[in-house]
């Protein structure tokens, strides 16, 4: 019989699949025992009890990458830890490429793997075989073999989790669907139930496919999809290895694995079935969708090819499912932007089995401490964009985000579908300049510019193909001349009132008690000291400042701001950003191009480094900010949109005889790592103190008033760091690099690269990444170790650094020419290799 309805729980869990019932898990081995799971049905009904059960640990980030390795870990003891079966094995898993792209994909990943501390070995077609003899590798390239790879029961798996939660005094109740969750007053005060009322400080949404819906019942934009999802099972097959491998052909966009003497086969197809457009009925439980052989049989012959056993064996199952797919892949976690104490855990993307471990445990912990244990950004739920809670935007990017799984990665891809949501005034007058546009944050931005049109790719490659010369020359022309930068996807937070000072001189690590007129680089801190944003304030009244931040960090500042503003006294908080377009103007000749175009002065004793004017430009008025992320002389004109053509067919106009071009994205990324400027999400995020970043010089620590997190980087102050953010640089290496790769110091593994590039000024590839020691990393450690950071499975000699290898005095900012060789790190040009 069903346990009564408690009036009162510390924690709620809406949900009973396996990542509800991991969270109710892991709260209870946090100590936790007023926690309540509250399940519409049965325990697993949704989508857990037909996952295929797959445990792969190899992942695009580090963390995600940790939360597949922590729970194939915790797999392997939850029926001792439980007393409950799971059924989960480590038989390995092998992964072949089709195709040279596929190759280096593996080799990079691999090189990734190791320095996340998993193990995965590059292997040739013929060991591949050896594997697993069902294989045809005839046009195998290699693979990629990781032994602790392997899988698991879900049904049994989320059966452990409900038992050791039960364990540890968790009250779980099927059956008992959730009608409405209770907000008061940005606050979450308890869900409604049939039977009555449960009261409650801390709620996480575990719903799977319904999560959308109920998200968006409390204005709240939680982008998934249902997407029908297939595979087979084939009949039995005389002697086939219970330990054999999980077998993955990405190319042949199929997977398979042993089950009980037969093989699981399944797809991810380039083409998605969205399923459920009008709302999932509430009753769908254990329930399947009507099977489609003739969508799934281009695959299924790629199945066959490349394991021609399965020619002469029958199916024995032709399975179609409902799974819940996010816009960019990536899972939805964390907290509410706007409601304290509501939480959400859903849009798995097929890997929710694989992830449920440390999935529970990430969340557990952050409901618990009300932060995250680590950087989790990827995986926030805050970089969602309102928009994307739209209906019919989801359904057509689910179309693309199914096999986008498993399509190649290839460097600043973008998805293909449901774009031109957010465009530029400028848009169209890119478009006809030759902008290859990328999306981030539903944003079309420039990647760079092919004014000829013969390259067709909208995203780059692994190697010096037309993306790398065009957004090359993009870069040495803001290095030697001037171009235009199309930012605006910028966001716009206008902080006023007479406390307005005061709250953000409370979350500003910098001063910001600046004349009116001046800007402020700044990090805001957490408690733990971590940077949870850096900005940019400009000061544009006594009691008025204007926040400029990135566009995919927009929600999550907002939330800062406004959270933190609470009970801060009369200031307020408003979100200005469709009101502005931001134009860079960038390079040693922009001071000369916007002398054409506006009668301000524009000389240094005017207009210094780090300050805001109101200029006219054009016909138009536009606040000017005399700032930089490229390291060269330049100012962000920040326009009302309905002026922007103007003042950019006025910039065009008057460029021409200077040679201005236009740059995008791509150029912008080479550009700042050369010069070592951080990017948040990339080099700093909330686990990152601007000690432990090289930013120490944003600390203002002799301001009266007190900012959030001093305490922690105080505790660091005057120590030299054993993690430190470092540049380096490959002199002589000729792939490129894009992030994540290994470095090696003495022939030991200390660190990985953060952000990578081609640094077009020093003839090489660049980034920066955090390194470690056990006794600190400084110069000297530096000075006294060989690098290498590995690219693709091989090592390159690199160099090592604590300052910028470009103009670290910043010269070429403060309006200083200096030639190339002046300002280039001695170690590099007597190494430098050529583009």
């Amino acid at each position: 019989m069903q346990s009564k309805l408690p009036s009162h729980a510390e924690y709620v869990i809406v949900g009973g699949g396996i990542i509800g019932l991991s969270i109710a898990y892991h709260l209870t081995r946090l100590g936790h025992r007023d926690v309540l799971l509250l399940e519409r049905d049965q325990l697993t009904c949704g989508t857990t009890w037909h996952a295929a059960g797959l445990v792969t640990q190899l992942r695009a980030t580090e963390n995600m990458a940790r939360l597949a390795q922590y729970t194939a870990q915790l797999f392997g003891d939850l029926e001792k830890l439980t007393g409950q079966p799971t059924g989960f094995r480590q038989s390995g898993s092998i992964t072949v490429a089709a195709t040279p792209a596929r190759m280096e994909e593996l080799r990079r990943g691999a090189s990734m793997g190791r320095s996340f501390g998993l193990e995965v070995e590059i292997i040739d077609a013929a060991e591949a075989r050896r594997r697993v003899p069902l294989l045809d590798v005839t046009d195998v390239f290699g693979a990629a073999w990781i032994p602790s790879d392997g899988m698991t029961s879900p049904v049994d798996t989320a059966r452990a989790f409900a038992a050791g939660a039960k364990q540890g005094g968790a009250k779980i109740l099927e059956r008992t669907p959730v009608t409405r969750i209770i907000v008061e007053g940005e606050q979450i005060v308890g869900v409604g139930t049939a039977e009555g009322l449960v009261r409650t400080e801390k709620v996480v949404i575990c719903t799977g496919m319904w999560t959308r819906a109920l998200a968006a019942d409390l204005n709240w934009a939680v982008p998934l999809h249902a997407a029908e999802h297939f595979y087979v099972v084939t009949e039995a097959i005389t002697g086939l290895p219970a330990d054999l491998p999980t077998i993955r052909d990405m190319d042949a966009r199929f997977y398979a694995k042993a089950d009980a003497g037969k093989l699981l086969v399944g797809f991810f197809e380039p083409d998605g079935k969205p399923w459920g457009m009008d709302g999932i009925p509430h009753d769908f439980s254990f329930d399947s969708l009507p099977d489609d052989f003739e969508h799934i049989e281009p695959y299924l012959t790629h199945a066959m090819r490349r394991m021609p056993a399965l020619e002469n064996v029958g199916l024995q199952l032709n399975f179609n499912g409902p799974e819940s797919f996010t816009p960019d892949n990536r899972f939805l976690m964390g907290p509410a932007p706007h409601v304290s104490g509501l939480y959400v855990a859903s849009g798995f993307n097929s890997c929710g089995i694989e992830s449920s471990g440390g999935a529970g445990k990430v969340m557990a912990e952050w409901m618990s401490t009300g932060v995250p244990s680590s950087d989790y950004w990827e995986m926030d739920v805050r970089r969602a964009m309102p928009f994307q809670r739209n209906r019919r935007y989801l359904h057509d990017r689910t179309v693309e985000s199914v096999g986008n799984l498993w399509a190649l990665h290839w460097p600043h891809k973008s998805a293909t579908t449901a774009r031109n949501v957010r465009v530029s005034p400028l848009h169209d007058r890119l478009a006809a300049a030759g902008a290859k546009f990328g999306e981030v944050a539903g944003w079309e931005r420039a990647q760079w510019f092919d004014a000829s049109k013969a390259s067709t790719n909208a995203h780059a490659t692994f190697w010096r193909d037309e993306w790398f010369k065009a957004s090359g020359m993009e870069h040495q022309a803001t290095r030697s001349g001037v171009t235009l930068f199309d930012q605006t996807s910028f966001a716009h937070l206008l902080v006023q009132g007479r406390d307005a000072l005061a709250l953000l001189q409370r979350l500003s690590t910098n001063d910001v008690d600046v004349p009116v007129g001046r800007i402020v680089y700044t990090p805001w801190l957490n408690e733990r000291g971590g940077m949870e944003s850096d900005v940019t304030i400009a000061r544009t009244g006594e009691e008025e400042f204007l926040v400029v931040t990135a566009a995919v960090q927009r929600i999550r500042d907002l939330a800062w701001l406004r959270g933190h503003a609470k009970g801060a006294g009369h200031v307020y908080v408003t979100d200005i950003s469709s009101g502005y377009t931001t134009l860079s103007v960038m390079g040693p000749r922009s001071r000369e191009l916007l002398a054409r175009v506006s009668p301000a002065d524009f000389s240094e004793s005017a207009f210094p480094f780090a300050a805001a004017r109101e200029i006219e430009v054009g016909y138009a008025l536009a606040l000017a900010f005399r700032m930089t992320f490229v390291g060269e002389l330049g100012w962000e004109l920040h326009i009302p949109t309905e002026q922007t053509l103007g003042v950019y067919d006025s910039l065009i106009a008057a460029g021409r005889d200077l040679d201005l071009r236009h740059a995008g994205y791509v150029a912008l990324n080479t550009l700042r790592l050369e010069a070592g400027y951080r990017d948040w999400g990339s080099d700093v995020s909330d686990e990152d103190s601007p000690l432990e970043s090289g930013l120490g010089f944003t600390i203002a620590w002799n301001k009266t008033q007190e900012f959030l997190g001093r305490a922690a980087v105080e505790a660091q102050r005057g120590r030299t760091p054993s993690r430190r953010l470092v540049q380096l640089a490959v002199p002589q290496a000729v792939p490129l690099m894009f992030g994540t790769e290994p470095v090696w110091r003495n022939g030991s593994l200390v660190g990985y690269l953060r952000s990578a590039g081609f640094g077009h000024s020093l003839g090489c590839g660049v980034g920066m990444g955090y390194l470690r020691a056990e006794g600190g990393v400084n110069a000297q450690w530096l000075s006294e170790g060989n690098f290498e950071v590995e690219i693709a499975g091989e090592k390159h000699a690199a160099i090592a650094s604590l300052r910028a290898f470009y103009d670290p005095n910043r010269t070429r900012v403060k309006g200083e020419w200096r030639s190339l060789d002046e300002i280039i790190a001695p170690e590099l040009l007597k190494a430098r290799c050529k583009v």
